[in-house]
């Protein structure tokens, strides 16, 4: 998971950012007692799940003999009922 690590004083005041584990128990064992240290995750990729619901082209090519150009073209494209539409989280 990303993200980075908050080092605070036994106050409760913020000091530094680190960006690895290590850093951060450095940092707190050098300042001594009380000092403590919180992992801070950083958003994910943003997927945007409101997009058209169809195939999004309308020419789909398959080589069906391993040459190369299209060797069998598919003349339609298929739409798909809501029934059978399914959302993938990456």
């Amino acid at each position: 998971m990303n993200g980075y690590y908050s080092i605070f004083s036994s106050k409760g005041k913020k000091i530094a950012d680190c960006g690895s584990l290590r850093d951060a128990i450095t940092l707190v064992g050098m300042r001594g007692e009380g000092h403590y240290y919180q992992f801070n995750p950083l958003p994910g990729d943003i997927i945007d799940i409101n997009r058209p619901k169809q195939l999004p082209t309308r020419d789909i090519i398959v080589n069906m003999d391993g040459g190369v150009g299209g060797s069998w073209k598919v003349e339609f494209q298929q739409q798909l009922s809501e029934s059978e539409l399914k959302t993938f989280n990456l």
